[in-house]
């Protein structure tokens, strides 16, 4: 036995991502036995946003109480193995979490929205436009390769700290992730430059409308302050995360069999290398681009003027779709008819089915645990409440930096940034002023928190549909990407501490 097959036998196999939410979907379930249910009584919370008024729904901190069963006994609800007329039991959790919440959000909206993304681009992929591009971009950046990085990097952190980009980052990684395989890096680096960096933007933003705009109006303080104090955060870190990315991406380019993801990512490589690789970038793929182009240009418009969400942004990546496949047809790209449109975009959305799944699935635990509505019994509330509690009698700092871990193990639960703000600032905001430590440091903390865990937890939609597209299992990206989240909570740590010792308000 060779010494490389000794070191693959001694390699630990990562489960898949299904089985590791099966498991973790039993500790929620064996939770609900030990852990009483809780619930807060909820208020209306109006605020100003962009000349307009806001209204939240948020809860009451100190309204928390533990519900009572009829004997008068702490309610432990439990969970029973499966549950008729549409319940929540065990093996209920996959059909549940699948048809759970709306079309504005996770998880049937995000579902869908994978689905029809992954299907338009099915469409845009079946033109080759994608594939001369990337030749052409090859072809005309020889010894210039590495230029991408950063400046990618820096466009997606902006995106995310401006309009708080998230799930759109899954129609980017489709794009992009071929790119940088095809130039000598892998799948990781594609997602390095997209999702990730929405993520650094999106945590450390000075105007993101999802996040920090709501959880600042939340918790009383005026909408938008503190902004150059973020403004230098988001610099330090988007930095940080250029340099890490661009060693790491230096490395695989070296030697790409070094990379975790080098055999999912034969995919892009076989796909490239069946093909005829010589550039033959006509007029049909010019105007294939420009109409991606154009409809990333009116996705932004939207999003920054109208407040588009997934319903919208949706229907324009369809529409993109559509333009782009009659644009195939017209001039016979890769030989197109109109029938291969409809089968380019059932095999787009074929391949982004797993990761919808996952979306579901992930949800599955939240509904397992009793859903995340503060004026239902549950026990995410009582999770929540008895977090609170530990703040109390320690110094300001520390009371910060707990406030800061209580965020990032939370969003695990609630990924939504909004919905993290609304459940989590009403008990915060109180807390932070009996712990001596400001409300906007209460808002750093949030948005630090529910940002930087993003790209690791297994329950964020917006992850998972990226990873899918990248071709690339969760296990696999938390080996990964575990080291650079590390360096992220030590660098928000210190931002969070220095924050509260300044009284930063």
């Amino acid at each position: 036995m060779t010494e490389e097959q000794q070191q693959k036998n001694k390699e630990v196999k990562v489960p898949h991502t299904y089985v590791i939410i099966f498991f973790v979907v039993l500790l929620a379930a064996a939770l609900t036995y030990l852990v009483p249910a809780g619930k807060f009584d909820t208020k209306e919370v109006t605020y100003q946003k962009g000349g307009t008024e806001e209204t939240e729904t948020v809860l009451i901190p100190d309204s928390f109480q533990i519900v009572k069963d009829n004997d008068g006994e702490a309610l432990k609800e439990g969970t029973t193995l499966f549950e008729p007329g549409g319940g929540a039991g065990l093996l209920n959790y996959v059909f549940e979490g699948l048809v759970s919440g709306s079309k504005w959000g996770s998880a049937v909206g995000v579902i869908a929205f994978i689905l029809i993304v992954g299907g338009a681009f099915g469409i845009i992929i079946r033109t080759r436009a994608i594939e001369e591009g990337i030749l052409k971009v090859i072809d005309r950046t020889k010894g210039k390769e590495s230029l991408i990085i950063p400046v990618l990097f820096f466009l997606f952190s902006l995106g995310g700290a401006v309009f708080g980009m998230g799930e759109e980052a899954i129609a980017f990684a489709m794009i992009l992730v071929p790119i940088v395989v095809a130039l000598g890096y892998d799948a990781i680096t594609g997602v390095m430059i997209t999702y990730v960096a929405t993520q650094i933007g999106f945590a450390t933003s000075w105007m993101n409308p999802f996040g920090v705009a709501i959880a600042q109006g939340v918790a009383g303080v005026p909408v938008f302050s503190g902004s150059m104090f973020r403004i230098v955060m988001w610099l330090f870190f988007t930095i940080v995360g250029i340099i890490f990315t661009w060693q790491y991406a230096s490395k695989i380019r070296k030697n790409p069999e070094r990379s975790l993801s080098y055999q999912s990512d034969e995919y892009f490589r076989e796909d490239f290398e069946s093909r005829d690789l010589n550039v033959n970038f006509t007029l049909g793929h010019s105007l294939v681009l420009l109409t991606v182009l154009a409809g990333i240009v009116w996705i932004i418009w939207g999003v920054v003027v109208h407040a588009y969400y997934i319903p919208e942004i949706a229907s324009q990546f369809f529409t993109m779709g559509i333009v782009a496949g009659l644009i195939g047809v017209l001039f016979k790209l890769n030989k197109m008819g109109v029938n291969d449109i409809a089968d380019a975009f059932a095999q787009g959305a074929k391949d982004l089915l797993p990761a919808a799944l996952v979306v579901g699935m992930a949800q599955g635990i939240v509904i397992i645990l009793g859903g995340d509505n503060p004026a239902e019994p549950s026990i995410l509330n009582t999770i929540l409440h008895s977090a609170g509690e530990l703040f109390s009698g320690v110094a300001p700092s520390i009371s910060a930096w707990f406030m800061y871990i209580f965020q990032t193990v939370f969003n695990f639960f609630v990924v939504s940034g909004s919905g993290q703000a609304a459940l989590t600032m009403p008990l915060m905001a109180p807390l932070a002023d009996l712990a001596g430590v400001t409300r906007q440091v209460a808002v750093l903390a949030f948005q630090l928190g529910d940002g930087f865990a993003n790209i690791i937890v297994p329950t964020s939609a917006a992850l998972m549909g990226t990873l899918g597209a990248a071709r690339l299992d969760w296990g696999t990206w938390f080996k990964f990407v575990v080291k650079f989240f590390v360096v992220l909570f030590i660098c928000g740590s210190l931002f969070v501490i220095v924050a509260s010792l300044i009284n930063f308000a």
